[in-house]
């Protein structure tokens, strides 16, 4: 697997890179075990919440360099990376905040005497993470553990290496030892052989079904600790009472915020037969609007696929949902222009038997279903391998919220669209995965609980 940088919106090299060898990640096993081991991760929190508080401001100067890098690597809209930078500084100070409170001793009340809870980091954790966020999906894994005490080595994927490698000159910028956290540019084979190895007690994913299987196989293999954060087919519930002019503009950004590649992102839009022909012509007259383009430049509301790899992927499954019977309402091809650029597009009629009515489509294509009522809604919602987020419209919030606690998913929003934030829990159920990143219940996923109680 060769690590390079490629700009999609022009297909052209930028830069390879050099794989490390099994020699390096030997060091740095090495180098992680030892600082598991040593008093920064084993004595007081407070010089580990510094370096989260520097590394926040360190991101927050830099906010303009990192999200060019992360747009030029991966084709996202210039003003969504900025976004993205600034929620790393965010959840870097969040942990750097919250962390000792998290990690604080919990008391149980018990006849057997006074008992408490303690939290302790368990060792050194492997990461594996995708490209589409490629600073966020770093920084939900390093700032929680570097919190605990946990060293971390990271595989990020083979696309965004630039990122990846300025990431990690941030954290140690910012101060943090050697071991910290440590990028590699493996192979699969490679991540199989540290998960494997007796120094590493963890392992955290996020990505796709089958990498995630493959991860979490290895790691109960060696009875280590896993958290998938994996695919999602998220429902997108516009019942007759919502606003619906909110739920088309809130709609277009949930279907197309960075190329349509996002796990949360809205990708089956279930309509409620009363509204669902205004709301389908409001829809396709809003991606009618969206202008294509370079991510760098402002005006710009669809940028490219990350690579044409994904753009050959994304053509094949419209073209196999459309053989299958779906309608093509809107859009439904690569754009003729330099890059790896789809349209806009928009599938309705898609019955249980088509394989797209399963399928997670990574890119800027909306299914739209057409229901009677609220039950129908949810057993649609519900058909689903994946359960990860998912967001329901409607003006009567007591109708909403017993429509969320009904849809099987890690995530509900009402009347928003599946988003996120520090001190909220990320995670799914189903195919989805398991665990859960951000928030007091992120930090708690890879440290040991450790009970102590005093006989009475």
């Amino acid at each position: 697997m060769a690590y390079q940088t490629v700009n999609p919106a022009n297909n052209k090299l930028i830069k390879e890179y050099s794989s490390h060898t099994d020699a390096d990640v030997e060091a740095a096993l090495s180098t992680a075990d030892a600082l598991y081991h040593s008093d920064w991760s084993k004595g007081s929190i407070d010089k580990r919440l510094a370096v989260l508080h520097k590394l926040a401001d360190l991101i927050d100067s830099r906010t303009e360099e990192l999200a060019k890098i992360a747009s030029v690597e991966m084709g996202k809209l210039i003003a969504q990376s900025r976004g993205e930078v600034k929620l790393c500084a965010q959840i870097a100070r969040y942990y750097a905040d919250n962390a000792k409170q998290f990690l604080a001793p919990v008391k149980y009340p018990s006849e057997m005497g006074e008992a408490w809870v303690e939290h302790h980091p368990i060792g050194v954790v492997m990461a594996v993470e995708p490209w589409n966020f490629p600073y966020y999906q770093l920084m939900r894994v390093l700032a929680p553990n570097l919190a605990a005490g946990n060293p971390v080595l990271a595989k990020h994927a083979s696309i965004v290496p630039h990122c990846a490698e300025t990431f990690a000159h941030l954290v140690r910028e910012a101060g943090a030892p050697d071991g910290a956290w440590t990028n590699l540019f493996i192979s699969s084979d490679q991540v199989a052989n540290i998960i494997a190895d007796d120094r590493v007690q963890g392992a955290a994913l996020t990505g796709s079904e089958k990498a995630g299987s493959i991860v979490a196989a290895q790691a109960a293999k060696h009875i280590k600790k896993s958290t998938l954060e994996l695919g999602g087919n998220d429902v997108f519930v516009v019942l007759d009472d919502a606003d619906l002019e909110k739920a088309v503009k809130i709609g277009v950004n949930a279907r197309l915020a960075n190329a349509g590649q996002v796990c949360t992102a809205a990708k089956r839009f279930i309509v409620h037969e009363k509204v669902a022909e205004q709301f389908l012509t409001k829809y396709t007259e809003a991606f009618r609007a969206i202008t294509i383009g370079d991510p760098l430049d402002e005006n710009t509301r669809l940028g490219p696929l990350s690579s044409k790899e994904a753009l050959e992927t994304l053509t094949k499954q419209v073209d196999e949902a459309v053989k299958n019977g779906a309608t093509l309402h809107y859009g439904g091809k690569p754009v003729q222009r330099e890059g790896s650029f789809f349209e806009p597009t928009i599938l309705t009629n898609i019955t249980r038997d088509n394989p797209a009515y399963f399928e997670e489509f990574f890119g800027p294509v909306a299914q739209v279903y057409v229901v009677k009522n609220d039950d129908e809604a949810v057993k649609l919602a519900n058909d689903s391998h994946y359960g990860l987020g998912g967001a329901v419209f409607s003006k009567d919030i007591d109708r909403a919220k017993k429509m969320a606690s009904r849809i099987e998913t890690g995530m509900v929003w009402i009347n928003w669209l599946t988003d996120t934030a520090p001190e909220l829990p990320f995670g799914g159920v189903k195919r989805s995965g398991y665990g859960r990143e951000l928030s007091d219940l992120g930090i708690k996923e890879f440290v040991n609980q450790k009970l102590v109680v005093i006989r009475r």
